[in-house]
């Protein structure tokens, strides 16, 4: 596995200890998916209104986004590293990242 990690770029992310050490989850799910189950304390803007709710998102915190799969959340990863954002995660699936945390 690290030779692939290595070679693919992949790093191991301790999602708990970025959680417990202030990191703001970001769910870009629809507010219907939201609803209908979340990371408690996670925040939900939907990825169509990322670009117009930056400011919901300290520059100067962690942030890990999540979705339903990981598709979402990726291209949210890269519209908040395009912002300027320097600590960001694609936690990928909320269930998932769930129960990592």
């Amino acid at each position: 596995m690290s030779f692939l990690s290595k070679l693919f770029g992949f790093k191991s992310v301790d999602y708990k200890s970025l959680v417990q050490n202030g990191a703001m989850i970001v769910d870009v799910r629809t507010p219907q998916e939201f609803n209908g189950g979340h990371i408690k304390g996670s925040v939900n803007i939907p990825l169509q209104s990322l670009q117009s709710s930056l400011g919901k998102i300290p520059k100067n915190k962690t942030v890990i986004t999540c979705c339903a799969s990981g598709m979402r959340s990726a291209s949210a990863k890269s519209i908040l590293k395009s912002a300027g954002y320097q600590d960001v995660h694609n936690g990928g699936g909320w269930s998932s990242l769930n129960s990592k945390l």
